[in-house]
């Protein structure tokens, strides 16, 4: 028995272009209760990266594929395919790294491999949706001598920012910002400035997409509430470009309305939209979803689908005037006020177009629910 342990040093969550570092240990354990031990071979472990996508096929009908492109490697167990036996299409993988060929491990005996790969500065942003899914995994492909092929699948984040990839690093790295007092392999340093250059373009973009105004330190959207009946009241937002973690914060003012608001409902939804060689499937129209903030994206995952996120809003509000909506409970000196058992209502929604950038990769880490360290038993 051969355990097989995979591990992210630096987290689940990565930039598209940035060098995705995993440390793969194999172990042949060495139990107390073992009464016999013997050396354990693996014939091989090979290692690569591929981003999955696959469909809801009753909301969305894609194109036919080209059956006569049919993989017969695929089928046998024999051949290191990273995605076998997943749904949808593999759409982008890296070339396969071989770790070792014929490993032998004594009992109690350990050795690690480090795997290093860029992530695809082209590939599409990670997304988890009702309609569609990108699903990005490291995948470890071991096997024993005359055995079928064990796979260990990590699953990983990217982060997508328009304009990284335009961005050349200066060849003299006497220019290069960098830190005299540490000493920096190339790639973690290359890796260092593009974390530094994200972090710069992002601040950019919130300056571009959410100007102040020249006579103030902040700015702030006023929007009015209404419906058929008339004035609800207002929302007031300080801005609609956000970076991933960060709280959206609005305030309400009901004072004004005309209409009395008996309830209020808010939450974070996303649109997707059709796109070349995208049409909705029997019973498919285009949703709104509820996602965590931190895992939002701002970007087109491919021609297939495009996405629009939005803050969504629903209203509960009365037909009657405010002071028919309270009743008296009681005449002594102490009033005591109760909603009354039955009213009249009308409902109706409203929807705040936002724009969401990407963060840090390290902090979005840290809420992320995949795990950094996955491992099989062989």
């Amino acid at each position: 028995m051969i355990e097989v342990l995979a591990k992210l040093g630096r987290g689940p969550v990565f930039l598209a272009g940035e060098v995705l570092e995993c440390v793969i240990t194999f172990t042949n354990p060495l139990s107390a209760s073992s009464t016999s031990a013997s050396s354990e071979m693996l014939a091989w472990a090979s290692a690569q990266i591929h981003c999955q996508f696959h469909t809801s096929e009753n909301r969305v009908a894609l194109p036919p594929s080209d059956g006569s492109k049919h993989d017969v490697q695929a089928e046998n167990e024999t051949v290191f395919v990273p995605n076998r036996g997943e749904r949808g299409q593999c759409i982008l993988s890296t070339p396969p790294k071989i770790l070792f060929c014929d490993l032998r491990l004594d009992p109690g005996e350990s050795k690690s491999y480090s795997y290093c790969e860029t992530l695809p500065i082209d590939g599409p942003p990670s997304f988890r949706g009702q309609s569609v899914k990108y699903v990005y995994k490291l995948t470890i492909g071991c096997q024993r001598v005359n055995s079928p092929i064990k796979l260990l699948r990590v699953p990983f984040r990217v982060l997508v920012l328009h304009g990284l990839k335009d961005y050349q690093f200066p060849q003299d790295e006497a220019v290069a910002p960098s830190n005299p007092f540490l000493e920096e392999e190339e790639g973690l340093k290359k890796d260092s400035r593009l974390a530094d250059l994200a972090t710069e373009l992002l601040m950019q973009s919130l300056i571009l997409l959410q100007p102040f105004p020249p006579s103030s330190s902040c700015s702030t959207d006023l929007y009015n509430i209404s419906n058929t009946r008339g004035k609800v009241g207002t929302f007031c937002i300080f801005k609609t470009v956000y970076k991933i973690g960060e709280d959206v914060i609005g305030t309400f003012n009901f004072s004004e309305g005309d209409i009395p608001c008996l309830q209020v409902s808010a939450g974070f939804g996303v649109t997707v939209g059709r796109g070349r060689g995208f049409r909705l499937g029997r019973g498919g129209r285009d949703s709104c979803c509820p996602h965590p903030l931190w895992c939002w994206l701002l970007t087109p995952l491919l021609p297939t689908v495009s996405l629009k996120w939005r803050l969504h809003f629903e209203f509960v509000t009365s037909g009657e005037s405010s002071g028919t909506c309270l009743v008296r409970g009681s005449q002594s000196e102490a009033v005591t006020w109760t909603g009354v058992e039955q009213i009249e209502v009308d409902t109706f929604s409203w929807d705040l177009p936002i724009k969401v950038l990407p963060t840090n990769p390290i902090l979005a880490s840290y809420v992320s629910q995949f795990s950094s360290t996955n491992s099989i038993t062989i």
